[in-house]
C-alpha cells in the first residue's frame, strides 16, 4: 500500500503539498498545540500580559496588511498610520453623531479604507519608490489634519470617547473578552492573506514586485493589480484602526503620528520581508520591545534617574535594532527561524550552503 508523501523540511514532493496550508503531520500537531496555548493564555495571564497580547494582535493585523502591500506587491507606503486614523475616526464620528452600532461601524471603516486605497493607489500607476512613499505620506498628513479639525470643531479636546461594543447583551469590555475578539480578528486576517497569496492575484503581485515590465509582458494587468492590493491593504488597515478605537475606548490624532507608520515599516523589516510569519513575528517584537526596555531599566540601580530618559532610550533602541537587522540579518526574524528549523531538521548532519565554485569552502 502506497503512503502519501510528506514534506521534508522546506522540500515538497507534489503540487498538492505546495498549495496546502498545513503540509505535514508535524505542522498539524504544532498548530493544535499553539491553539491550545492561545486558548489557555487569558485564563492564566495577568491583566498587564493580557493587554500586551491584545496590542500584539492589533499590531499583527496592521503588519499583515502592510506586508501584502510592500512585502509581496513591492509598493512602498508611509501612510499606514493615516489609514488607521481613518478607520478609527470613522468609528468615532459614526458613534458620536449617529450612535451607530459596531456591526455597522466596522464595515463602514473598511469601506472608507478601501476608498482611500483607491486614492493611495492612483499615484502608484505612475510613481515608484521614494516618490510613491512621499505621496502616501502626504495623504497621511491630510487624514490626520482632517481628524484634528473634527476634534477641534466639535470640542473633543481630549479625544472622542467610545463606549465598548456589545454582542447581544454582552459588552466587550474586559481584557479577556477583547483577547478572544482580537485573536479571532488576527487569525481571520492571517487566513485571508494566506489564501490571497495562493491565488493568481497573489502570484501577480509577486511578479509585479520582481519586475513590472516582465509582468506586463506576461499579460498581467499591472495597473489593476496595483490598485487591488492598495484597496485590500487599506481596508484591512482601516479595520485595524477601528478595532483599536473600540479597544482603547477613544480616538485622538495624537495616537496616529508618523512614528506609528515607521513602527509598522519596522515590523515587516525586522520580521522579514515577503513573509506573513515575518509580519507576525515583527509585530510581536516591535510591540514588546519598549516594555522589555522599561523592565531592563528598572533592574538598574537608581532606576528613578532613568524614568525621564525612557522615551529617548526607546527611540534610540528602536533605531539601533532596525540598523542591526538591516546590516546583520536582512532576512529578519523569519530568517533566524528558518535557520533554527533547518538545523533541527538536518541534525545530526551538518549542512553548509553552496558558495561560489564547487568544492569551495569558507
Amino acid at each position: 500500500m502506497s503512503r502519501r508523501p510528506r514534506a521534508s523540511g522546506y522540500f515538497r514532493t507534489g503540487y498538492g503539498q505546495d498549495l496546502a496550508l498545513i503540509q505535514s503531520r508535524t505542522e498539524r500537531t504544532a498548530l493544535i498545540v499553539l491553539l491550545a496555548m492561545l486558548a489557555a493564555f487569558p485564563f492564566l495571564a495577568s491583566p498587564v500580559l493580557l493587554d500586551l497580547a491584545n496590542q500584539v494582535f492589533l499590531a499583527a493585523i496592521g503588519a499583515l496588511a502592510l506586508m501584502l502591500l510592500t512585502g509581496y506587491a513591492g509598493q512602498v507606503s508611509l501612510g499606514h498610520a493615516g489609514l488607521m486614523a481613518a478607520g478609527a475616526f470613522t468609528v468615532g464620528i459614526l458613534f458620536k453623531e449617529l450612535e451607530t452600532p459596531f456591526w455597522l461601524t466596522l464595515p463602514a471603516a473598511g469601506l472608507v479604507g478601501a476608498a482611500l486605497g483607491v486614492i493611495f493607489g492612483m499615484p502608484s500607476l505612475r510613481l515608484r519608490g521614494l516618490y510613491l512613499a512621499v505621496s502616501t505620506l502626504a495623504l497621511h498628513f491630510l487624514i490626520v489634519y482632517l481628524g484634528g479639525e473634527y476634534e477641534t470643531r466639535r470640542g473633543f479636546s481630549t479625544g472622542i470617547v467610545i463606549d465598548p461594543p456589545s454582542i447581544a447583551t454582552f459588552a466587550v469590555a474586559s481584557g479577556r473578552a477583547w483577547y478572544f475578539v482580537l485573536l479571532t480578528a488576527g487569525a481571520a486576517t492571517l487566513f485571508v492573506c494566506l489564501n490571497l497569496l495562493r491565488t493568481g492575484t497573489g502570484r501577480a503581485w509577486a511578479a509585479i514586485r520582481a519586475n513590472e515590465t516582465v509582468a506586463e509582458a506576461l499579460g498581467i494587468g499591472v495597473a489593476a493589480h496595483k490598485l487591488l492590493v492598495f484597496v485590500i491593504s487599506s481596508a484591512l488597515t482601516a479595520l485595524a484602526g477601528a478595532l483599536s478605537a473600540y479597544y482603547r475606548g477613544f480616538v485622538s490624532v495624537e495616537a496616529f503620528s508618523l512614528f506609528l507608520s515607521i513602527q509598522y515599516v519596522a515590523m515587516i523589516v525586522v520580521g522579514g520581508m515577503g513573509s506573513l510569519l515575518g509580519a507576525v513575528l515583527g509585530a510581536v517584537f516591535v510591540t514588546l520591545l519598549p516594555y522589555a526596555i522599561e523592565q531592563a531599566l528598572r533592574l538598574l540601580p537608581g532606576e528613578e534617574r532613568y524614568v525621564g530618559a525612557l522615551f529617548a532610550v526607546n527611540y534610540a533602541a528602536f533605531g539601533a535594532v532596525m540598523i542591526l537587522f538591516l546590516v546583520l540579518e536582512p532576512l529578519g526574524l523569519v530568517g533566524i527561524w528558518h535557520r533554527v528549523q533547518t538545523y533541527f531538521l538536518m541534525w545530526p548532519f551538518k549542512h553548509r550552503p553552496m558558495t561560489g565554485m564547487p568544492g569551495r569552502r569558507r
